[in-house]
C-alpha cells in the first residue's frame, strides 16, 4: 500500500492497515491454544497445523472453486491433526512438548509433499468488506478493506471470553485445566475434555493458515508462515489466556509485522529491513519477561505442565 500520498500520516495508516492484515493468523491461532491450555495441555504443533491447513485450504479451494470450502476442509484437517496429538498425550510419561515438536515436523513436512502441485494453479481468495468505500483516499480505501476473518476472529474471540465465564462448557474446561483430581472427583473426564479441546484448538489453527493462503499473501508456497504457530503459543502466556487479550496481543504482533512495509511505503530504503524481524524480538522480550522460577503466571491453568 503506498502511504507517500497522505505525508506523514501514512506511516501510522500503513501499520494500522499491516496490522490487522497480518494479525488474523495470530488471533485463530492463539484462540485455539487458549482453548487448548484452558483444558491443561500445551500444543506447539500449531506451526504445522498451520501450514498443512493453508495447503488444504488452498488445494481445495483450487479445485471446488470455493474458498469457503477450503476454509472448512482446513478446519477438518486441523481437528484431525489436535485428536493425533491429544490421543497420544493423553498415555502416561508422554510428553506435550516432544509430541507437538514431532507433529510440527510431520504438518510441515506431509504439507510440503502434498501441496507441490498446487504451487503455480491460482486459487479464489476471501473476500473482505470494504469499509473505507466512502473515502476517495486510495491508501484510506485500502487500509480499511478488512477480510471477513478478521472479524469473526474479534466475534470469536468475544463470544469464547463470555463462555468461559458463563456454560457449564467453560466451566468443565476451567476445572480440567485447573486440577485433574478435581475434574475426576466432580465425574468429568479429563482425556475426554483435552482431547476435544486440542481438536478445536487445531482447527482454529487450520483456520489461521487457510487464511494466509487464500488472502494475505494469498498464494501457497513452502515458506507461507514464518513461525506464527509457535510465536502464537508466546502469545497466549503474554495475553494471560484471556481471548480478548489473546486478540489485542495479536494486534500488537501484527503491528510489529507491519513496521517494516510500513517504513517502506514512506520512502525508507535504508534499515527498514531491520524491522521485519520485529515480530521475533517482541516474541523473545514476551518470553524473557513472563519467565520466572520462584513464581507462577497469573491466570496459568493450574495442570498446564511443560513434564508430565
Amino acid at each position: 500500500m503506498e502511504a507517500t500520498g497522505i505525508g506523514i500520516w501514512g506511516v501510522p495508516l500503513a501499520i494500522f492497515a499491516g496490522a490487522i492484515r497480518v494479525s488474523t493468523p495470530f488471533i485463530f491461532v492463539s484462540l485455539g491454544e487458549t482453548i487448548t491450555e484452558r483444558s491443561g495441555r500445551i500444543n506447539l504443533g500449531l506451526e504445522g497445523t498451520l501450514v498443512f491447513g493453508a495447503m488444504t485450504a488452498y488445494a481445495i479451494a483450487v479445485l471446488s472453486g470455493s474458498p469457503w470450502l477450503g476454509v472448512l476442509a482446513a478446519m477438518a484437517t486441523g481437528a484431525v491433526f489436535g485428536l493425533v496429538h491429544g490421543w497420544i498425550c493423553k498415555w502416561p510419561k508422554v510428553n506435550d512438548i516432544a509430541i507437538g515438536i514431532a507433529m510440527m515436523q510431520f504438518g510441515l513436512g506431509l504439507a510440503f509433499f502434498l501441496g507441490k502441485p498446487f504451487i503455480q494453479p491460482a486459487a479464489p481468495h476471501l473476500p473482505s468488506i470494504p469499509f473505507g468505500a466512502w473515502s476517495n483516499l486510495p491508501q484510506l480505501q485500502a487500509a480499511l478493506n478488512i477480510n471477513v476473518l478478521f472479524i469473526l476472529g474479534g466475534i470469536l474471540a468475544l463470544f469464547l471470553r463470555w463462555a468461559f465465564k458463563n456454560t457449564r462448557i467453560g466451566l468443565v474446561l476451567r476445572v480440567v485445566g485447573d486440577s485433574t483430581d478435581a475434574a475426576r472427583a466432580m465425574g468429568i473426564d479429563p482425556d475426554r475434555v483435552r482431547l476435544l479441546a486440542t481438536a478445536i484448538g487445531g482447527s482454529l489453527a487450520a483456520v489461521g493458515g487457510a487464511y494466509l493462503s487464500l488472502y494475505y499473501p494469498g498464494s501457497w508456497n513452502e515458506g507461507i508462515s514464518s513461525g506464527q504457530g509457535l510465536m502464537a503459543v508466546a502469545l497466549v502466556i503474554f495475553a494471560r489466556w484471556n481471548p480478548i487479550g489473546c486478540f489485542l496481543a495479536a494486534l500488537l504482533f501484527g503491528g510489529a509485522g507491519a513496521l517494516g512495509p510500513a517504513l517502506q511505503s514512506v520512502g525508507v530504503t535504508q534499515g527498514y529491513y531491520l524491522f521485519y524481524a520485529a515480530p521475533y524480538v517482541l516474541t523473545l522480550v514476551i518470553l524473557i519477561a513472563t519467565s520466572s522460577p520462584t513464581r507462577s503466571l497469573a491466570g496459568a491453568p493450574g495442570a498446564l505442565s511443560l513434564t508430565k
